[in-house]
Order: structure tokens, then sequence, then C-alpha cells
């Protein structure tokens, strides 16, 4: 197969099952950082990611606010994901590295999903301040525990708050840090 095409199918692979992902890890998050699952968006991604949480859910039970169900789908998806293109490109890897590279993958996917939420929350404040949005709320749930440390150590400066720059630094440098555990270049 021509290495543009193998190319193209690899990143196909990696658009969709990210995506998904990101939606499975939004899942997880949701209630660590204590979201309201009344809110329609929540709604919507527990609906889009029962089908293969909930039957794992009856064989792995949670513990506490952790959910073990949703953390080991995330895991099954990004592992076969990392197999599947390692086969496309004709390569080959231990268990464990395709373990190791699966779970960096995950936490790398972890810490972008709130480097997006804080771009996104920036971007909000500037189109919409006030008024009640069902994704603007999910947005402020998951950027406020992450921005809180920051804003206590930064004062905004001249009616700015700066502190979603230190934030996204700190995140982007610890993604740097991550990404150098992964035992594989995919």
């Amino acid at each position: 197969m021509p290495s543009n095409i193998s190319s193209a199918i690899v990143f196909v692979i990696n658009a969709i099952t990210s995506l998904y992902l990101l939606v499975l890890l939004l899942r997880f998050w949701m209630p660590w950082l204590r979201a309201d699952f009344r809110n329609p968006l929540a709604q919507g991604i527990l609906r889009f990611t029962s089908p293969l949480v909930v039957p794992v859910r009856r064989i792995v039970p949670s513990f506490g606010r952790l959910d073990t169900a949703t953390v080991l789908v995330a895991f099954v998806i990004q592992y076969l994901t990392v197999l599947l293109l390692l086969l496309i490109m004709g390569q080959t890897a231990g268990i464990a590295a395709i373990a190791l590279t699966a779970l960096v993958k995950l936490i790398v996917l972890s810490i972008n999903l709130f480097v997006y939420a804080i771009f996104i929350r920036i971007i909000l404040s500037w189109i919409s301040q006030g008024g009640y949005n069902p994704a603007t709320a999910i947005i402020a749930t998951l950027t406020e525990p992450v921005l809180r440390p920051f804003r206590r150590l930064i004062p905004p400066m001249g009616g700015f708050d700066i502190s979603p720059i230190f934030a996204i630094i700190l995140l982007l440098a610890a993604t740097i840090v991550v990404n150098g555990l992964r035992p594989l270049g995919i």
C-alpha cells in the first residue's frame, strides 16, 4: 500500500477514535468535577457512550466517583486503535509497549481535553457574556478546577484574566512530559 494512502487511513482512524475517546473522557471527568447531569449536553454524552459503557459496568463496578467501566472501555478502544495502526503501518510491538502507548495516549488526550475546554471558554468569554447555555455550563465545570489555582496566584490585569494562558502553558508542558513516556511513535 502506498505510504500516502496508509497515512490517510491512519489519520482517519486516529481522528474518529480520538473524537469518540474525547466523549468517553468527558463522561469520565464529569462525575469527578461534579458536573450537572441534568444538562442536555451531559445527557447526550451519556446516551452516546452508554452502549459500550453500560454492559461493561455490569461486570466492572465503579469505585466511588471513579468510573472504572468508562476507563476500561476507553483503554480497550485506544489499545485496539494502536494495534490496528501498527498493522496498517506494517510494524509490530509487544503487548506491554502497546498497552503503555495506549495509556499515555489516553492521558495526553485527557490533558488536551482540558486545553481545548480552556480555549473554548476563552473564546466564549469574548463572544457571549452572561446567559445560560448547556455547553458553556459543561465547559465552565471542566475548566474551573484547573483555572482556580492560577486565578489565586495571578490576579486579573487591567480587567483581563490571563490565568488561562498560564494554565494552558502548564498543561502543554505536561503533555510534552507524558508524551516522552510513550514507547511507540504512534
